[in-house]
């Protein structure tokens, strides 16, 4: 009878990393309230500045953690026991995030196939738009809410295009890369890599300046722009925020590579990166569908 031989499983020390992170999440997700909270109300407090001390905070603790399972990698402290179980975690953590964008494109869905149509009377819901909203006429997106507001909606075409065909080719140019990594190209795999980064930073460029143009007083679609103006924002806005960090972890995957780490059999860090840039990928074309062009 033969004893079965485990693999050494590494267990790493206490970190001070999660309970940053935790506190960081909590600034991020109080100061977002507060920060929507000034805006419904005209007003101008701390939320906003709590909120970017918060992101600060996240962008501080992720390169520090990186940094951390960065050293344990290349000390050779992991076995493929480890490394599968880096790939389940993954896994979880981008189907908790298509959970996440799930419940968002509910919401969506719900105030555009019943809400909106109920006010205006369909189905056995005559006397709830005769009494909630008399003059409302279902159409979307929204521009006109009941205290008068009126704004206007956001095309898919100019920066919302050109957002598109950017995230698609940078969804091109990261598998590229990883394929020139497979097979030990360097030269390819930063170039490709490169490009995939500039393409990324380039949408978050173009968002900033769609944003200013729906602020702008020709259009004035705002955040209290009524539920149009709620969900715009918050879906794209979400989004955004996870192509900032798809594109933080593809720095890292950069530099990473500058010093000569992965190997064509060993690079999970860098699948686990191009995973979740093509997963942001993915949201952004559903985004584009059903909240610019549908």
């Amino acid at each position: 009878m033969t004893t079965k031989k485990y693999e050494t499983y590494y267990v790493p020390a206490q970190s001070h990393w999660p309970i940053v992170g935790a506190v960081a999440l909590f600034m991020i997700a109080f100061g977002a309230g507060n920060y929507v909270s000034d805006l419904a109300k005209g007003e101008s407090g701390l939320g906003g500045y709590l909120l970017l001390a918060g992101i600060a905070l996240v962008i501080y603790m992720m390169f520090g953690w990186f940094k951390n399972v960065i050293d344990e990698s290349m000390s050779g402290k992991y076995s493929p026991q480890l490394d599968a179980s880096f790939r389940q975690g993954m896994t979880w953590f981008i189907f908790s995030e298509v959970m996440f964008f799930a419940a968002f494109f509910g919401a969506l869905f719900y105030v555009r196939m019943f809400s909106v149509p109920w006010l205006d009377g369909a189905g056995n819901n005559v006397m709830t738009g005769e009494v909630l909203w008399p003059d409302f006429t279902a159409t979307w997106p929204l521009i006109k809410t009941p205290d008068g507001t009126v704004t206007q909606g956001m095309g898919w075409y100019g920066l919302p295009l050109i957002n598109t065909i950017l995230l698609m080719t940078s969804s091109i140019t990261a598998h590229f890369a990883h394929i020139a990594l497979e097979q030990d190209r360097r030269p390819q795999l930063k170039a490709w890599l490169g490009v995939t980064i500039l393409l990324g930073v380039a949408f978050l460029g173009f968002q900033v300046l769609e944003y200013s143009h729906g602020y702008s007083e020709e259009m004035k679609l705002y955040l209290t722009s009524g539920i149009y103006g709620n969900t715009f924002y918050m879906l794209t806005g979400f989004h955004g925020m996870h192509v900032t960090l798809g594109t933080v972890m593809l720095i890292v995957m950069f530099l990473r590579i500058l010093k000569g780490h992965f190997s064509p059999k060993s690079h999970f860090a860098f699948q686990a990166a191009s995973w979740y840039w093509h997963f942001v990928d993915v949201v952004w074309v559903m985004l584009f569908v059903f909240v610019y062009i549908l």
